[in-house]
């Protein structure tokens, strides 16, 4: 008597295989929200409070991890900077001013108190330039590796802030500084577009905004698909640091510029009044937004992907 066949085995799926971005939008289906919580995952940072508020809370966590987003030879004062600038720049995102941090560290025993001590000066470096309180945290043993994890709040006005999702057909896009880089040191050094960022909500209120973490290839389809929009852009505009190539402004990620949605008939005062108040800082317009069903020219190569295999 034969015995029956076995249905061949399927490996169970990775994060490689499904990637970031779908990872997230399956993590964060049906998570328990109440009614303050006005904007959930999926943006820069989360918005909480009532819609009548004048002023709204804005809600940020994110981490750095030896290996991952920095290397164990970097100068520590400069990793404590990054870490805090990175959740910095995603309130600049929103529009809004970051009050307080909270730091969670977590670090092998055999690691030396002075590195320690170099990354809360860090740390507290850039709490200081951008008017951060750090009121607390948490340590924590680790096997390896190092990292740092920061809980930050803010605040926006109700009539100031901006998400990823306000972006329309026709608008067109710009972006802030020039693109490259962080492969050579760049993401350390960084500084969060908090100024600009709060100067264009208060005089040019982009319709759609958000910083550029994970690269110009990954970030600029999430904010058109969150606007429900397609984009498309010229590659030969897109503003490089000096030694970047095109593909590297668009995938090194780590560049923490602003990407936005202006409607097109503001870009002439904005071109012209971001000349005058930010005479060293690059405005680029670099596309446009279109209808959903219209052709979408994705930028090539890809951006980054945390859990794409290297």
């Amino acid at each position: 008597m034969k015995s029956p066949r076995r249905a061949p085995q399927t490996a169970p799926a990775s994060l490689a295989d499904w990637g970031e971005d779908r990872l997230v939008a399956a993590l964060t289906q049906g998570l328990p929200l109440d009614a303050q919580v006005l904007v959930g995952a999926g943006d820069d940072c989360a918005v909480i409070g009532r819609p009548r508020d004048q002023r709204w809370q804005l809600l940020k966590t994110d981490a750095v991890v030896e290996g991952v987003h920095f290397l164990a030879a970097e100068d520590p004062q400069r990793v404590g900077w990054k870490a805090l600038c990175r959740a910095i720049s995603d309130i600049a995102a929103m529009g809004g001013t970051p009050a307080h941090a909270l730091i969670t560290l977590a670090a092998p025993a055999t690691t030396p108190v002075a590195r320690v001590q170099a990354l809360y000066a860090g740390l507290c470096k850039a709490a200081r330039k951008y008017g951060v309180a750090i009121a607390g945290g948490e340590t924590s043993r680790s096997p390896g590796p190092l990292f740092l994890s920061i809980a930050l709040t803010g605040w926006v006005e109700r009539k100031h802030c901006v998400l990823r999702s306000g972006g329309r057909p026709g608008d067109y896009l710009y972006v802030t500084g020039r693109l490259g880089g962080s492969l050579a040191g760049k993401h350390l050094d960084f500084h969060p577009r908090l100024d600009e960022a709060r100067w264009l909500v208060s005089h040019f209120k982009p319709r759609a905004m958000m910083d550029l973490s994970d690269g110009l290839a990954a970030d600029l389809p999430r904010l058109a698909a969150a606007s429900r929009c397609s984009h498309v852009i010229q590659e030969d505009r897109i503003p490089l640091n000096p030694g970047c190539t095109t593909a590297q402004a668009m995938a090194d990620g780590e560049d923490f510029e602003l990407l936005f949605a202006l409607a097109p008939r503001s870009a002439t005062a904005l071109e012209a009044a971001w000349k005058k108040r930010f005479p060293r800082l690059p405005l680029t317009r670099i596309g446009h937004l279109l209808h959903p069903s219209s052709f979408t020219l994705h930028p090539s190569p890809r951006g980054y992907d945390h859990f794409a295999q290297r």
